[in-house]
């Protein structure tokens, strides 16, 4: 899965945005938290949901347990946008 083409995503400082180009029925852009940022971030190259838990628990003292459920969360928002290709 990765971030559909429709979208861009954009550093702003600290911030991480996900712009819509307008090719989507979603307008307007996702400002995100350090944690949603590096999973758009991972989600720019084609990955799997155990790519990114493992990525963020390499970068994160962060258990397995939590770092699954905040990568299904952003992710499932992510498609609730249309944000997400499979």
């Amino acid at each position: 899965m990765k971030i559909n083409s429709g979208f861009i995503a954009h550093n702003d400082g600290e911030d991480k945005l996900l712009v819509s180009t307008g090719a989507t029925k979603f307008s307007g852009l996702v400002r995100s938290n350090p944690t949603a940022g590096f999973i758009i971030e991972c989600l720019e190259q084609d990955t799997t949901e155990d790519e990114i838990v493992e990525k963020m628990q390499q970068k994160w003292e962060v258990s397995d347990e939590i770092a699954r459920r905040d990568v299904r969360k952003i992710i499932e928002q992510l498609r609730g946008i249309g944000a997400i290709d499979e």
